[in-house]
């Protein structure tokens, strides 16, 4: 385990994170910490901290941020000539004031960011029927107001991907109708978002067939430049952002095992906990078997390891 590391702690808040390297501190996130480079720039430092059920565990996951980082800048590369991003760099010697320790630490960790400022909602593509999806077919037969043929079960395929957004919530995102969504950012920027999610959602669907995986569904943020342009922002198509499955183990009826953090949901639901903060200890293997599994899905997508990231052991940490 990597306690040491100064990224792996519990969430912070915006008032109580220290300056990093000198610069001002914006936000932190579940998983993510927020400084300001300057007027046009920002810097995410991506964590190894892990939530479930919308709680932030205590213990952090060996190597998930530096996963996070590089597949998100994977696709950022891959996907821009569809969209455009905000990604500028992830070299950590971008960051001025860094050396020694501290930017061992922060190697591989790192997004430089082109400020934007976000829509209010984020741009969920569905392509299988699973999680709140799954819900909330059983409930109402449809996915909030879009028809679906009837009998359809757990992880079975849906005629064509749906666009199924949500608000943007730092506690509990809930789900929006496309005229809620449509409502909330105005009919330009909707539409332009709604292409841009399905042009991101086919693009990654192809490659990761390729590799022997099916994107489930996934989620997608954008953000407004003063001159208009819309960009995607965040992460993209990371395993915190997306339910990814092995297309050798898809099985309509059943539920697939999935690269993100099933083991920990699983875990969670066994012990006894009531999924309210604080959240109980986790186990070493637990978190052992969390990593290895981030790190794999990364080999497979990037055929190479992370920067920063060594191959996980077989047995616990």
């Amino acid at each position: 385990m990597h306690n040491d590391e100064i990224y792996l702690g519990q969430r912070g808040r915006a008032g109580g994170m220290a300056p990093l390297a000198g610069l001002r501190p914006l936000a932190a996130g579940k998983v993510r910490d927020l400084y300001e480079l300057d007027a046009e720039h920002l810097l995410f430092v991506t964590t190894d901290r892990v939530s479930a059920f919308d709680v932030v565990m205590g213990e952090g996951v060996p190597h998930k941020g530096r996963v996070l980082t590089a597949i998100a800048a994977h696709w950022f590369r891959r996907t821009a000539d569809l969209v455009p991003n905000h990604l500028v760099s992830t070299d950590v010697d971008r960051i001025p004031g860094l050396h020694g320790d501290l930017r061992r630490q922060l190697l591989g960790r790192v997004l430089v960011v082109k400020r934007t400022q976000p829509t209010p909602v984020e741009w969920v593509v569905r392509a299988y029927l699973a999680g709140s999806g799954l819900a909330e077919y059983r409930r109402s037969g449809n996915l909030w107001g879009q028809e679906l043929p009837a009998g359809l079960a757990l992880a079975s395929a849906l005629p064509r991907p749906l666009l199924t957004p949500t608000t943007k919530d730092d506690n509990k995102d809930l789900p929006l109708t496309l005229a809620e969504a449509e409502e909330r950012v105005g009919p330009a920027v909707f539409a332009r978002a709604r292409d841009a999610s399905f042009a991101l959602f086919e693009r990654a669907s192809a490659e990761l067939a390729a590799r022997g995986l099916l994107l489930a569904d996934t989620k997608f943020e954008f953000g407004l430049l003063p001159s208009g342009e819309l960009l995607l922002i965040d992460e993209a198509l990371t395993p915190d952002s997306s339910r990814l499955w092995p297309a050798a183990d898809w099985c309509p009826g059943q539920n697939p095992p999935s690269y993100d953090k099933q083991i920990l949901r699983d875990y969670l639901e066994q012990c006894g906990w009531n999924k309210k903060a604080p959240p109980p200890a986790l186990p070493r293997d637990v978190l052992a078997r969390l990593g290895q599994r981030y790190v794999e899905l990364a080999e497979r997508l990037l055929g190479h390891l992370p920067e920063g990231v060594h191959a996980p052991s077989s047995g616990p940490a």
